[in-house]
Parts: C-alpha cells; structure tokens; sequence
C-alpha cells in the first residue's frame, strides 16, 4: 500500500515542457494550491514511494513512460484518482485513449491558462466526491478515424469519448456533408456494442409507404409484393446501433411507432400480430432545427426528448478552415490508393486559397474536390489553375473587403492554434507597411500626398517610416 501523504489540495503536474510546468505551477500557487512539477513520467512514479496527489495534469507524449502508460499505471494503483492529460496531439485516438485509459479530462494544447486551472479545480473537487467510488474497467484503446484539430472537433472527441462506456441514445446535429454519420460510427465503434452490427438509414432517402417495412420488417401478405417475411432493420441491428439519419424527415405515424420502440424496446412487424423484442441503440441525426419542426407540429415532442439526450454538434468546415489542410492530404491520399496513382500535393498559395472558401457542402464538398483534383490535375503539385472552375467562379463572387477580412481572420486562427502571443503585435504593423506601401505607390511616392490618402498627418507617416523600418527617400 502506497504511504498516504499530508498536502491538502496537491497536483502534480508532468510535462517534459519545462515553460508549460513553469505556467501551471505559477497560476495553480495563486489559487492556493499545492502543487509538485515532475519533467517525466518516471520521475512522478519514483515519487509514489513518498508521497500521493489529489489530482494529476500530465502530459500524453513524454521520452520514458508516456501519459497514456502513466494514466494506467496510477488509475491501478489510485482508481479515485483524477487524471487530466494534455496534449499537443488533438486527434480522436489521443481524447478516446484517454478517457478509456479512465482520465477525468482531456485538454488539447494550446490551452487556456484560466481553464486550465478551472479543469484542475473540477478534478480536485471531483476527488473530494468521489473517494469510495470504485473504478471501472476499461475497454481496449481503439484506432481514430476522425480528422480534426480544431477546438470544435475536440468537442466531438470529448463526447465520443465520455460516452465510450455507454449505450445511450444520442442525437448529432450538422450541415449536410459535415461527417454525421462518421461520428455515429465512431460512437459505436468505441461502444460496448462494437463487435455487434451498425445499421444506417437515410429516411429521406426512403418513400414514405416503405419505411415501416423498412424499419420494422414485413409478414407475408401484408402488402401487395409481401411474398414473404422479412426482417426490418431493427431486428437487423439487434444487440448493435441503428444511425437514423435525417429523421427530421420521418413521417408522423411512423415517428409514433419509433416512440413505441424507444419506450418498450418491441414492435410488429407490418401486417404481424406478434411482439418482436429488440435490443437496439438509437444513434439520430439531422441537419433541420428539431426544436422548430416540434413547434410547426411537424416533429413529435415527446419522441424529440426520447431522441435529446445527449447532443453532439458536428461544426461545418468553415469554422474548422485549420482542419483543411490535414483533411486535404488525407483525401488525396484515400483518392490515390483508390484510382492506383501517387497523391497529390497542395502548393502553399493553393492550400491557402482552399482555407478561405466558404465550403457550403463541408468536408463532402472538400473530399469530392480532392478525387476531382486527382483525376484531373496533370501533374503532382497543385496549382490555382488545377483546381475545378467553380470553386474559381465561386472566389471571384466575393468582394475585395471580404477576401482580406477572410484572409486575416484565417491567420489570425491559425496563430492562436499555433499557440502564440500578442498576435496584435505581428499584425498591425504588417498592416500599416502594406497600406503605407500602396498609398506611397499611388502617389509617386509623394508622402504628403500618401497620409492624406491614409487619413494622417504629414509627420505622422514620416514617424510610421521609422517605427517600421521603411526607406524614407520619397519626395515631399
């Protein structure tokens, strides 16, 4: 048995990144709590000989044991313990690992100092809470299959994986093209159900007099065309997940009986007199506002709370544009392997022309792209000119202003994912020499003429030369 140890409110935080140590310890001491730094994982398990935290940060890739292997390691010998890992490395394989390794939290890198403390407090009192609370066993870690890095998608990661251990229904909200139905897959192939079937349906893909066969399967002679009897998809499914997508569009009397279903877990088969028992977990999606169909009376209210209970948001692609850039590359690739040639590559000026498109039909829209570009693009590098005529139509639509405001606001999300500061400071200044740069073109270079244009003062734009290192040998 691990000796107890007397430090109230005690955190260890490990991290080979001696600034990110630094940081946690300097804002977790001014909230009053007590806390032990350790630059490796092996350094933090010798330490158990003496001492026991109340809560852990740790980094998930570290030289020695990693945070993953530590994560196992102190959940064995402390299965009451908190564990937050951290990472530079946002993808679904590092959140699921984590919260099947049995972690409290994941906070993806570059991270808010502020709530990382706050995660830390939650953890601490968690701990408080939880002491006699006996630790679950967990599944196996499962390989990831989503890409996204962006704090958006981390969300969808974190879902998935508090939800790893679960059988509860959930309900997934997106545009059209953002992924639905890859999360539904996610969610079951990281469930206790994975190794039972998954089932997708696309009710608006099926013509409403067919769906209740679809669904719950058929007796011989229900219908004109019933030769015999059929299972429908829910007995299909039984034991596994069944994705309903679209379900916005599923019409009222069948919505009734899904309700049924949901509440008694049993059906009958069209044209049957006999109850069939199903064990079956709902996964729904759409892209309509549920909340808005239940007011027009086109959506029942009592199957939306059925559906609601747990929701996952799927961001569109234009508020995950730093994902684009892996996404592309993993598209190329897929399309290469498909058609047998060697994948494509984004030359930087494409990539960031890509960044800035709007995307109405989200990561769909940038796959289909991406095979296009790899049937049609002549040689291995891609240029402007390879790319489809209508994402170049599509550009040119849009106005100067709204190009730039794009442009900047994509730099600007990039730095900050990048994690770095006073991004003002880099900013402005490239700001002013670019207009500085343009007024002096336009006026021959005649600096009076140029500050009118900029809505300055003579010495102002003289002293602006100098702050920004520019050659002041323009005309007056």
């Amino acid at each position: 048995m691990l000796p107890s140890r007397t430090p109230p409110n005690h955190v260890w935080i490990i991290d080979d990144d001696r600034s990110i140590r630094w940081v946690l310890e300097r804002a977790l001491q001014q909230e009053g709590i007590v806390c032990t730094a350790f630059e490796s994982g092996d350094r933090a398990l010798n330490a158990l000989k003496s001492e026991r935290p109340d809560a852990v940060i740790t980094d998930i890739r570290m030289p020695g044991t990693d945070g993953l292997s530590l994560l196992k390691i102190l959940s064995e010998d402390m299965p009451n313990l908190p564990i937050i890992i951290m990472t530079a490395h946002s993808d679904l394989d590092s959140a699921v690992s984590a919260y099947q390794g049995g972690a409290f939290e994941y906070l993806p890198k570059p991270f808010d100092v502020d709530e990382a403390v706050a995660v830390i407090k939650r953890a601490l009192a968690h701990a408080n809470e939880q002491l006699m609370e006996p630790s679950a066993e967990q599944p196996p870690e499962l390989p990831a299959e989503i890409i996204g890095e962006a704090p958006a998608m981390q969300e969808v990661f974190r879902a998935i994986g508090r939800l790893s251990q679960s059988n509860i229904t959930v309900l997934i909200n997106g545009e059209s093209g953002t992924g639905k139905e890859l999360v539904a897959r996610a969610l079951h192939r990281h469930s206790p159900r994975r190794n039972n079937t998954f089932i997708a349906l696309n009710m608006a893909a099926i013509p409403r007099d067919l769906i209740e066969s679809e669904l719950f399967g058929h007796e011989k002679g229900a219908f004109t065309g019933a030769g015999g009897q059929r299972q429908g998809r829910f007995e299909q499914a039984n034991g596994g997940t069944l994705f309903l997508d679209e379900i916005g569009d599923m019409p009222a009397e069948t919505q009734t009986r899904l309700l049924r279903v949901l509440a008694d877990g049993e059906f009958y088969r069209v044209g049957g007199h006999t109850p069939v028992k199903v064990d079956v977990r709902i996964i729904a999606a759409t892209h309509q506002n549920l909340e808005s169909l239940v007011e027009d009376n086109r959506f029942r209210e009592d199957l939306f709370h059925r559906l609601n209970v747990i929701r996952i948001h799927i961001p569109k692609l234009s508020d995950r544009r730093e994902d684009i850039p892996k996404l592309s590359q993993h598209f190329f690739h897929k399309a290469a392997k498909e058609l047998e040639v060697e994948p494509k590559v984004l030359l930087p000026d494409t990539e960031n022309y890509l960044c800035n498109l709007d995307w109405p039909g989200n990561v769909r829209q940038l796959e289909n792209t991406c095979r296009w570009i790899t049937v049609m693009a002549s040689g291995r590098e891609v240029h402007l000119e390879d790319l489809p005529p209508e994402l170049m139509t599509s550009k040119g639509t849009e106005s100067p202003s709204g190009d730039w405001e794009k442009a900047l606001r994509h730099w600007a999300d990039q730095a900050l994912a990048r994690g770095q500061n006073d991004i003002l400071s880099e900013a402005v200044p490239t700001f002013e020499r670019a207009l500085i740069e343009t007024a002096l073109k336009h006026t021959a270079g005649r600096k009076r003429d140029a500050a009118n244009l900029l809505g300055w003062g003579r010495n102002t734009l003289t002293r602006k030369l100098k702050e920004l290192g520019m050659n002041d040998d323009s005309d007056d």
